[in-house]
Parts: structure tokens; C-alpha cells; sequence
């Protein structure tokens, strides 16, 4: 028996075997005893909380964790009772495993806090955005896993990513304009200066927002046509957003004749202020007899609707209108229009 246990396999005894065997049957026990404790402590926790904190880990521990990788990382640890021209290898590979398996987790994180920010937006537009930087997140994490793990066997990444730094920038000079456009989608669906439905102005286009997509927005106008914007363009630029006005700001003038009496000129704020007081949607501010104009006597009026909407603005305005002309009717104050008097002066004859 004892020649049996002082025997060499492999420059080492079969004692150091033994050890190492056992040492790799008990770590990968001992992990899946670890790992079913935590899954019962958070089973219990998940029963008495509402939030998703406990299923997640739950769910991360259970079926985000390689078998297979705590095997590589068992045999790792009995690996340290021998020595063979293996171990520095089987180093390696624990390391690398142990990269992959951190890899795994930081996806499913990821993932889970992506879908929880996007549960909480409204829109498909928005939500797909936010699926988009799950994507993008998870492209950067294999990215610098890999990079690790390369780094990790003895592989000189610096003259790689140096030579995907010189590729990237031509692929980015390439591309440049389309990335424009998709980050400045990205910008508009997670800033939201506005979605769907909303009606903007856009230097001298206006309409309806009918789609926020990758490269363009559609924009509705209000004579009908389409109107495609280059979302890049469209952050350039200076967009008024009609939807989300509270109140609309109203001035607009009128004028009297020359001929109308102080007392009636007087009377005239008094009048546009009862008038639009009346409106049950409208705030009067102000109304001021502004200037002498070539043939009038101009005033100035300003009052706001409380509502966004257009047609409940014309209807107002035109409410006002009409009661206007039917009061100076009946002050018998006359409304001003272009008029131009001509005096001829006869010279005496010498």
C-alpha cells in the first residue's frame, strides 16, 4: 500500500492526486451548497417584499451560474495540490471562466435594469430606445471581456485596439452621418423635446409628429403633405412645441378714426376689457390706445387663451370680433381703414 501512495504520475505522488481530487469534489460541492442556501434565503425574502430586487437575484443565481464554469474553477483549486507543466494554463482558464461567468451576470443585470426603466415610460418609440441601450450596453461589456480574456492568455491587445482604434475612426468617418442620426434619435426618444402626436413648428414647417424614427421624423402638415426631417437637422434647429403650451398669447390691434370723440376714445379699453372679461376661456391684460397711425388711431390689445387648442383660440377670437363691432355700433365709434385726404391750395394770380 505504501508503494502505492509513493508512486509518481506525472511528477507527483498519488497522495498530491488524492488531495487534488478531493479538493476539486468539495469546492464544487461546497459552491452548490453556497448557492442553494442563497436561493433559499431569497425564496423566503421574495415572499415577504413587492419589489423585484429578490427574483432577480433569485433568478441570477440559479440560472445565470455556469455549472460548467464552477467545474473549470473547481479543478483550478485541486490543481494547486500538484505541480505539472498544466497549472499556468489552468490559471488561464479559471481566470478566463471566471471573466466569462462576471460577463453573464453584467448581461442579465443590464437587461433587467433596461426593461425596468422602459416599464416606466410610455411610448414604443421610448421603450425601444431603451432596448437599444440594453444593446449597446451588453456589446460593451462581451467587448471587454474578451479583451480580458485575450489579455489574460499572453495576447498583445494594445496593437489590437490600436489597429481597431485606426479602422473604427475610418468606419466613423464613413458612417458619420448615419451615427449622427441615430444618436440624435436617441436623443429625442430618451430627452423627449416631443413625441408622437405633438404639433411643433420647425422653422417654416408645421404639423402633427406621425413617426420618431432611427435616421428621420415624419412630420403631418397641416396642408396635408408629409414633411421628412433629418433628426440631426431637426436638433439643429429650433422647435416650438404647441402641444405643451398652458396658454396662448393673443395681441392684435384695431383702430378708430380720427373723427371719433375723446369721450368715445376714452371709453374704448373699457369696452374691450368687458368684452373679453366675458370669455370664459380668455384672460384679458391689457388694451392700450398705442399710437396715431396714418389714418387711425391705434390700439393695442392682449389677452390669453387658456388652452393650447386652435380652434378653441378662433373661436374666442372670433367671439371677440363680433362683440366688438356690435359695442362700437352702438357708441357709434367707427372703425378706421386706409383713407387719404388731399388739400388744394389756390395761389393768387400776380
Amino acid at each position: 500500500m505504501e508503494e502505492i501512495f509513493k508512486y509518481q504520475f506525472l511528477g507527483n505522488p498519488v497522495t498530491s492526486w488524492l488531495i487534488a481530487i478531493v479538493l476539486t469534489i468539495a469546492s464544487y460541492l461546497l459552491v452548490l451548497l453556497i448557492k442553494k442556501i442563497v436561493l433559499q434565503k431569497f425564496r423566503l425574502l421574495a415572499k415577504k417584499t413587492k419589489n423585484n430586487i429578490d427574483d432577480t437575484i433569485i433568478d441570477l443565481f440559479q440560472n445565470k451560474t455556469s455549472s460548467f464554469i464552477v467545474l473549470i474553477l473547481s479543478l483550478y483549486i485541486g490543481s494547486l495540490a500538484i505541480k505539472t507543466s498544466y497549472n499556468s494554463l489552468l490559471a488561464s482558464l479559471a481566470i478566463a471562466a471566471f471573466l466569462i461567468q462576471t460577463a453573464i451576470w453584467l448581461n442579465f443585470l443590464a437587461s433587467k435594469i433596461f426593461e425596468k426603466i422602459a416599464s416606466n415610460k410610455t411610448g414604443q418609440q421610448t421603450r425601444s430606445a431603451y432596448h437599444g441601450l440594453a444593446i449597446i450596453a451588453k456589446i460593451a461589456i462581451w467587448s471587454i471581456i474578451l479583451l480580458l480574456v485575450m489579455n489574460n492568455f499572453g495576447i498583445n491587445i494594445t496593437a489590437l485596439v490600436t489597429g481597431l482604434g485606426i479602422g473604427g475612426v475610418a468606419v466613423a468617418l464613413a458612417v458619420q452621418k448615419i451615427l449622427g442620426d441615430l444618436f440624435a434619435s436617441v436623443s429625442i426618444l430618451l430627452d423627449r423635446p416631443f413625441v408622437e402626436g405633438d404639433f411643433i413648428v420647425v422653422d417654416d414647417y408645421a404639423g402633427n409628429v406621425e413617426h420618431i424614427g432611427i435616421k428621420t421624423t415624419r412630420i403631418r402638415s397641416l396642408t396635408g403633405e408629409q414633411i421628412i426631417f433629418s433628426n440631426t437637422d431637426l436638433l439643429g434647429s429650433r422647435i416650438r412645441n404647441y402641444k405643451r403650451m398652458k396658454e396662448r398669447r393673443i395681441l392684435f390691434n384695431i383702430g378708430a378714426t380720427y373723427s371719433t370723440p375723446y369721450e368715445k376714445l376714452e371709453k374704448i379699453p373699457l369696452i374691450i376689457k368687458e368684452i373679453i372679461g366675458r370669455q370664459e376661456n380668455a384672460r384679458f391684460d391689457r388694451c392700450h390706445f398705442k399710437s396715431f397711425g396714418d389714418s387711425s388711431l391705434e390700439f393695442e390689445i392682449v389677452y390669453y387663451v387658456k388652452s393650447a387648442d386652435y380652434n378653441a383660440y378662433m373661436d374666442i377670437q372670433q367671439d371677440i370680433n363680433i362683440e366688438i363691432f356690435r359695442r362700437f355700433a352702438e357708441e357709434k365709434i367707427e372703425f378706421a381703414y386706409p383713407t387719404r385726404t388731399i388739400y388744394i391750395e389756390n395761389g393768387g394770380e400776380k
